[in-house]
């Protein structure tokens, strides 16, 4: 006679399989991938950026855990970006930094008045480097591993909206001083919090990029004093 079949058991999990859970954990692969990707500002912006796209493939995470996902319109989320960070910034500058006593003038930045041939290198730098890189790792990243280790109730996405953006405020502290930082922290929490709620980046990095021409724009065109006293003379 022969004997009866076994029960079904499932494959073993594969290496690439034990690597990605670990890349998606806490233990020392987990945190060694988080140092890796935190220290890529330090040796070249965008690096930080290239990397969460290459953890997040090499640890199989959903690309929408962090915010990569195909927006209901592609247009209107463009439009809706490009114009509320346009407005953002110039709320920032004409009303906002002037109450928390900032210089009117962006002291690490105002070699870029009247400065032509520095433009196009400084477009693309907002775009890819503050609009595509900033908000994948400071909202993309940074809220999937918290939404990880908290959860997803509404305290520990107010926590992950206050901590990512002090961060993102200490990040600028080294170049743009405190009112940069101060700057950085506030917008951290008004993008930080439109992420949270949205679960979408598209539209955030569109505003990002787009806040940061408009201060480019201001820059360039020598007019931050007239900006900044337009409200309180």
């Amino acid at each position: 006679m022969t004997s009866p079949p076994k029960a079904f058991e499932a494959d073993p999990p594969r290496n690439d399989d034990r690597v990605a859970a670990a890349l998606r954990g806490f233990g020392p692969l987990g945190i060694l991938a988080i140092l890796l990707i935190l220290s890529g500002n330090f040796l070249f912006s965008p690096l930080s950026a290239v990397l969460v796209l290459v953890w997040v493939w090499l640890s199989r995470t959903p690309w929408h855990a962090i915010g990569f996902v195909r927006p209901k319109s592609w247009i209107g989320s463009l439009a809706i970006g490009i114009a509320f960070g346009c407005v953002f910034k110039l709320l920032m500058k004409a009303i906002v930094m002037p109450l928390l006593g900032a210089d009117p003038i962006n002291q690490a930045y105002h070699y870029l008045a009247g400065n032509t041939a520095a433009l196009p290198g400084m477009i693309l730098t907002f775009i890819i480097v503050a609009g595509f890189g900033e908000e994948t790792v400071y909202r993309g990243w940074m809220f999937e591993r918290l939404r990880k280790l908290w959860g997803t109730a509404v305290w520990a996405r107010t926590l992950m909206v206050l901590l990512t953006s002090v961060v993102f405020g200490l990040a600028h502290y080294s170049v743009q001083g405190r009112a940069g930082a101060e700057q950085a922290i506030i917008t951290g929490l008004v993008f930080g919090t439109i992420f949270a709620v949205t679960h979408r980046i598209f539209m955030v990095m569109v505003a990002h990029a787009a806040f940061d021409l408009m201060a480019l724009a201001i820059i360039y065109w020598d007019i931050e004093t007239d900006v900044a006293h337009f409200i309180f003379k």
